[in-house]
């Protein structure tokens, strides 16, 4: 039975680097002050590293010095170097006092050299035990390993950290330094994680900056002249498309979008103002909202408010949704009639539903959740625990949402032939196409609040829309 006796070769291999007297190479590394010499083997060179069997080939020498080669690399850092030819001699490395800038350029040192293993173990260092650093300076990081092909799974693992949680980068000193294709490529995506209003801010800082005449010594927009609003327009072009203005609220669009329509291509602007104003989508916007955890295509609420409901169905945060879900169009009152029967007709026996209905006199949208779907017979209680009713004061904004929960189970859902929808005998659709509201008691305290104010008024209204909605999730 052989015996291996590798940490005494580790360290008789380690004592002739450093006692290097018969050495053959020099090798000289940094520049300017940091220039410092290391001494080697070509032999062990040659065995340990591809980039250095080629490299010290007759065909490649140049330089001798009294038979000595002389090899210079003043690209990679002497404390770089150090690490990476003390693995040449030994296999040995230890990064753990070392600096992350440093790691970064043994990675990239690695990578030219051609040393795969110290390579690989590297990368995963830097991915398992330094990504607080590489999240502290995603610039550098990116920057570095985007142009290497081999780094890819560091670039990916860095861009899919920040589509998670793009705070570090859009909040750091660098971003304004972003290399505009990288940028490009995180703001196309769907599943980067910030609210759309922050992206446009953060487009705008980075724009700002990109801009020859602008930056930091002039990013007042009030002292700008139509040749800045022009250089800062078409430093935007081609990012522009990118951003979902349809999920940004009336307000922030007021505030800071609406200041800068010089730097938006006309006609894109004149589609979102009139979406603002008019509620019309925009014929051009060919990108899906991010993180869209819901679909839904309704002409009365917004993706927004369609989170909100998926939410309250969960019982949790809209952005901690465990489902995807897709509200299925089954009804639209203004194509397909606003009516009993037509309503009953198309959404009868279709598994778990949404109503929304939209108030004919105020921006006011009511609605309420079935869990158990609908069914047509006469005068029968379906009891539940999961359903809701619910109001907002548009189709737009998560502002002023209201919910009432069921609190009395048996009398949840009311399935009367004369009903195109009831939950509970307190807000319902009638034979005579009005919306009825009225508190029985069965749905919790909020309720008055959810039906206000036309529980305290006539107590029912003319629906000038109504939409029913097949729930499923994926």
């Amino acid at each position: 039975m052989g015996s291996k006796f590798h940490t005494d070769l580790s360290q008789e291999l380690l004592l002739m680097l450093n006692d290097a007297d018969d050495h053959n190479v020099v090798i000289q590394t940094g520049t300017g002050q940091t220039i410092k010499e290391f001494r080697a083997h070509s032999n062990i060179l040659r065995a340990r590293s591809p980039y250095f069997k080629s490299a010290l080939s007759a065909n490649w020498i140049t330089t001798k010095n009294n038979n000595m080669i002389e090899f210079k690399k003043p690209n990679i850092r002497p404390v770089v170097f150090e690490i990476i030819l003390k693995y040449i001699y030994t296999g040995e490395v230890d990064l753990s006092n070392q600096s992350g800038d440093n790691i970064l350029g043994v990675l990239v040192a690695t990578d030219e050299l051609l040393i795969d293993k110290l390579f690989n173990y590297v990368q995963d260092h830097l991915i398992e035990k330094q990504f607080n650093w590489v999240k502290q300076n995603y610039v550098l990081v990116i920057h570095t390993v985007g142009k290497l092909a081999s780094c890819k799974k560091l670039y990916d693992y860095s861009i899919e950290s920040i589509c998670q949680d793009p705070k570090p980068l859009i909040t750091s000193k660098d971003f304004p330094s972003l290399d505009k294709d990288i940028l490009y490529g995180l703001l196309k995506r769907d599943d980067l994680r910030i609210e759309e209003i922050d992206a446009w801010d953060y487009l705008l800082k980075w724009g700002i900056e990109q801009t020859s005449g602008l930056g930091s010594k002039n990013n007042d927009r009030k002292k700008w002249n139509d040749n800045n609003y022009k250089a800062l327009k078409k430093t935007l072009n081609r990012f522009i498309p990118l951003i979902r203005f349809v999920d940004i609220s009336s307000s922030d669009f007021f505030d800071k979008i609406r200041p800068y329509r010089a730097v938006i291509p006309h006609h894109t602007y004149e589609e979102i103002a009139e979406f603002y104003y008019k509620d019309t989508l925009p014929k051009t916007t060919t990108f899906p909202p991010r993180n869209a955890k819901v679909q839904i295509e309704s002409k009365l609420i917004r993706l927004n408010l369609a989170c909100v409901i998926a939410g309250w169905i969960e019982r949790r945060n809209d952005k901690e949704l465990s489902n995807k879900y897709n509200f299925q169009l089954l009804y639209r009152g203004t194509q397909d009639g606003i009516n009993v029967n037509t309503l009953r007709s198309k959404c009868n026996n279709q598994g778990r539903c949404i109503v929304l209905v939209k108030h004919q006199e105020s921006t006011k949208i009511y609605g309420g959740y079935n869990p158990l779907g609908f069914m047509h017979s006469g005068g029968q209680w379906r009891g539940t625990s999961e359903s809701f009713i619910f109001s907002f004061e548009s189709g737009r904004n998560i502002q002023n949402t209201n919910i009432s929960r069921i609190n009395s189970n048996s009398y949840a859902i009311y399935e009367c032939y004369n009903h195109g929808f009831s939950f509970g005998n307190t807000f319902y659709m009638n034979s005579d196409n009005r919306i009825y509201f009225s508190n029985q008691g069965y749905y919790d305290n909020n309720i008055n609040n959810v039906l206000s104010p036309h529980i305290n008024q006539s107590g029912n209204i003319v629906p000038q829309e109504i939409e029913v909605f097949k729930i499923t999730t994926c």
